[in-house]
């Protein structure tokens, strides 16, 4: 779970970019930390860069495949 400490510099969003699950390897549609929507593991990844692959660290295949989730978009002006 991604954690912070001052509030005021995140903002809640319902944007349907939190909703999509992405492939290893995909490239990253927005710079941020994703989550593994099985096993739980997070990771930063910038935009245009690829996800990271199946094989990025020791996966517990009982939990299912790695599926990367956007949990927190950073903003870049």
């Amino acid at each position: 779970m991604a954690l912070y400490k001052h509030s005021q510099f995140l903002h809640m969003s319902n944007a349907s970019a939190y909703d999509v699950l992405h492939n290893p390897g995909a490239a990253t549609p927005f710079s941020g930390i994703y989550r593994c929507e099985n096993c739980g593991d997070e990771v930063a990844s910038n935009k245009g860069n690829p996800l990271p692959p199946q094989n990025h660290k020791q996966h517990d295949l009982n939990k299912g495949k790695i599926l990367w989730r956007l949990l927190v978009f950073a903003e870049t002006k």
